[in-house]
């Protein structure tokens, strides 16, 4: 498909040009915060995943190497200390040049069908591929980041449905992460239900999947905000990410400070 895809399938040496990794990189804080070491094995889990992974465009995008390594790099940093076997089930990345539409059909409680269009910048799939929008893709920073999101989804579904309990590890017992998750959920439920304007996306409220996805981008690019608003849940995904971006932010304030 692409010289680099194809390097990185074996075909030739399997390395991301040095020039491409550091745009991507610089271009991302939550990935420039990185120290050296930490690029590093991002880097070859990147490889790693452009090797094991099958990228497909639609809607008359060209896939270039920037979109699928920038999306490799961005989706390989929260299994930076799980490893790529997080993401064994499934194989396939198809990426939209913009949002896309989903046909959705719902039945309603008299047991009628409804049918609408769903408008989406991301989707995981239970089972099968993962779908982003390169427009969204490149607005990473700030909370929002649709790559990490439906990564997160993808951790979520590792053990079933998505539903904000993840396969766990690290000595994470399920009622201590139904005790830690489930009271900061609620209680961020109950603040975007009084009307209150939150720095996290309040479509983390929708449902506890949601929210786990949410967090998990607010946990990488906005770690100050999770710790100061619900430091109990920031340690849980600490331990169960096992990093600490907060840490990160803080060393690298103090070099330039």
């Amino acid at each position: 498909m692409m010289v680099l895809l194809d390097a990185l399938r074996g075909k030739k040496s399997p390395r991301i040009p040095d020039n491409l990794w550091a745009v991507i990189v610089t271009s991302m804080p939550f990935l420039d915060v990185l120290n050296p070491e930490e690029q590093k094995q991002l880097r070859e889990l990147a490889e790693a995943f452009l090797a094991t992974k099958e990228f497909s465009a639609a809607g008359e995008l060209e896939l270039t190497n920037e979109i699928c390594v920038s999306i490799a790099a961005q989706g390989c940093l929260p299994i930076l200390g799980l490893g790529l076997g997080a993401y064994r089930d499934w194989i396939g990345i198809v990426v939209y040049p913009d949002e896309f539409v989903v046909r959705r059909n719902i039945e309603d409680e008299n047991g009628v069908m409804h049918e609408y269009d769903d408008v989406l910048a991301g989707e995981a799939w239970a089972g099968g591929p993962l779908i982003v929008s390169w427009h969204d893709v490149k607005m990473a920073g700030d909370g929002y980041n649709v790559v990490i999101h439906e990564f997160a989804h993808k951790l979520d579904m590792l053990n079933g449905d998505a539903d904000g309990m993840p396969k766990l590890h690290s000595g994470i017992s399920e009622s201590e992460w139904r005790q830690v998750f489930f009271t900061a959920y609620e209680d961020f439920c109950q603040r975007v239900d009084s009307g209150e304007e939150t720095t996290i996306d309040p479509y983390a409220s929708e449902e506890p999947g949601e929210f786990f996805a949410v967090l998990t981008e607010s946990f990488f690019e906005l770690p100050g905000v999770v710790a100061e608003e619900y430091p109990d849940l920031y340690t849980l995904l600490k331990r169960y990410y096992r990093q600490d971006p907060l840490a990160r932010y803080r060393r690298q304030n103090t070099l330039l400070g």
